[in-house]
């Protein structure tokens, strides 16, 4: 199943331009456009080195509508009570597409990080700190993932299927993303500090700037964790009751 949910994503067009091509776009955007104004909101950290954690979760974000979108289709197309006739396993069809949208994304981030580098980003980070980096960005993958499959396995359209990673996209943009919240207005920075983004991006951000977890790592573990748990349960659950 993930082998032919990868399959699909390699051959389709919109979702290169969308997955690799877009990000790669706004990073050069916000650094060669936006940088001169919001560099010197960042202190001493280089606006490169400020803004791609935040680009790579974009990535990601950007990059996971497309597994709802995918099971939406099999799931209005019928496909998915085709693989039930068939000896494939139960479990194999919601995972197949959970491995091949996290993989892509992956991929995806790995990319926009490579042409970051190519860019000026740096870090001082040592093996440790980008082996939690990499951690905590595999477990906010596999968290959105499972938040898109089950708002695919809602979706009446397949239009409709991505529209919530919107949401998401718009989190990161209320967030300290771009620039330090404290430059927010009080409300707003209220919301920008308590809402998931914010402590995720902080603490990517944190080990590859600092060398350190920073103090917003419990948080963004704790939101990545919850998120996660909480979407695969209810995604089978709703799973089992469309299929049954």
């Amino acid at each position: 199943m993930a082998k032919r949910s990868l399959r699909h994503t390699i051959r389709s067009m919109d979702t290169i331009i969308t997955v690799v091509a877009m990000p790669i776009a706004m990073l050069l955007l916000f650094v060669y456009v936006f940088g001169g104004s919001f560099g010197p909101q960042t202190g001493n950290v280089k606006y490169v080195d400020f803004v791609t954690p935040t680009i790579i979760i974009m990535t990601v974000v950007s990059g996971i509508s497309y597994a709802a979108v995918r099971l939406s289709m099999d799931m209005q197309r019928g496909i998915i009570n085709r693989f039930k006739t068939m000896p494939v396993a139960s479990s194999s069809i919601l995972g197949g597409h959970a491995a091949s949208s996290t993989l892509s994304n992956l991929f995806s981030s790995l990319l926009v990080l490579l042409v970051a580098i190519l860019i000026g980003f740096r870090s001082d980070a040592g093996i440790i700190e980008w082996l939690t980096f990499a951690g905590i960005l595999i477990l906010f993958t596999l968290a959105t993932t499972w938040l898109a499959i089950l708002f695919g396995l809602f979706a009446k359209t397949m239009e409709g299927a991505g529209a919530f990673s919107y949401i998401l996209l718009l989190l990161i943009f209320i967030s300290s993303g771009f620039t330090p919240v404290d430059k927010m207005e009080p409300a707003l920075r209220w919301f920008a500090e308590n809402q998931p983004m914010t402590p995720i991006i902080e603490t990517l951000r944190s080990l590859l700037t600092s060398g350190s977890t920073g103090d917003s790592a419990g948080v963004a573990l704790a939101w990545c964790v919850g998120l996660l748990v909480i979407s695969y349960l209810l995604a089978l659950r709703v799973y089992k009751r469309k299929t049954a």
